[in-house]
């Protein structure tokens, strides 16, 4: 699962949402929502991610939060994160945008961190 994909199964639970509902209100199909909360699609667009928005009635913060959380949560990426916790995701796929931006000491910095676990 994703930092997105828990957020919006949160959100879900907490209106009371089934996942057939949003579904049919996003014009989606159940499997494709179920994959987008489980982490077994990619990225939702912008626009995906506005509507589920609009579904939620999210405004200013906390749309804002939920795009940022959509950015983080790819879940195609190098380092296999199925299984793993949110969080581990989000770190997977800030290393994956940023790693080509990182100066040299930094990385050095990463790997020393990594390996004294």
């Amino acid at each position: 699962m994703t930092p997105f994909g828990r957020r919006i199964r949160a959100l879900r639970e907490q209106q009371g949402a089934s996942l057939q509902d949003m579904a049919a209100a996003l014009r989606v199909s159940t499997s494709y929502l179920s994959a987008l909360e489980h982490g077994r699609r990619g990225r939702p667009s912008r626009v995906r991610v506005h509507e589920i928005c609009q579904f939620f009635n999210l405004v200013w913060d906390e749309a804002d939060e939920l795009q940022r959380l959509a950015r983080i949560s790819h879940p195609r990426v190098t380092v296999d994160t199925s299984g793993l916790t949110p969080e581990a995701t989000e770190l997977a796929n800030e290393l994956a945008q940023r790693i080509r931006k990182l100066p040299p000491e930094k990385v050095k910095g990463l790997l020393a961190a990594l390996k004294d676990e």
